[in-house]
């Protein structure tokens, strides 16, 4: 026998990308000009796709790779805004919405504080969450690992769901 929703539920989303060179730079649905492009099957926004896993790992379902597999050629070079609608067509399935969301990007380049902004904003074009409700906050390696070396970005978020 299944238990009852709560009332509450928080999912937990974690990307990460290698960098290659060669722009524009997609990430939090914005694009950024630098000579940098993160590697993936689809457009690799890191931010987005961390995203998309937590509001799907809020509801318990299947996460975005097997969701949209990086070996389907539908799937190539997709704009990851379709993952997260999806993952947020899936949470109002359930009878829920987002209470708020925290986001960490880890990067040692690009900086992303001038960006934040746009990046909060379209994310709240996308998933209908009010700007109020979307933390997101950069961080570096400290010149440690791929992501300190500049080799690579991640992404981690939190998110917190209510039953409407």
């Amino acid at each position: 026998m299944t238990a009852p929703i709560p009332p509450i539920r928080v999912g937990l989303g974690y990307d990460t990308h290698r960098l290659g060179n060669g722009g524009p730079l997609r990430i939090g649905g914005i694009y950024i000009d630098c000579p940098l492009h993160c590697i993936g099957h689809s457009d690799a926004d890191v931010l987005l796709h961390a995203v998309t896993d937590a509001i799907l790992g809020s509801i318990a379902e299947q996460d975005i790779g097997r969701l949209f597999p990086d070996n389907a050629e539908e799937n190539h070079d997709r704009n990851s805004a379709d993952f997260l609608h999806e993952a947020i067509r899936r949470l109002r399935d359930h009878g829920m919405e987002i209470a708020n969301m925290d986001c960490v990007i880890l990067a040692e380049r690009p900086k992303m504080a001038a960006h934040i902004d746009a990046m909060k904003t379209a994310i709240s074009e996308i998933t209908g969450t009010s700007t109020d409700r979307i933390g997101i906050k950069a961080k570096t390696g400290e010149g440690t690992g791929p992501i300190g070396h500049g080799e690579a970005i991640a992404a981690r978020v939190v998110v917190l769901v209510y039953k409407t």
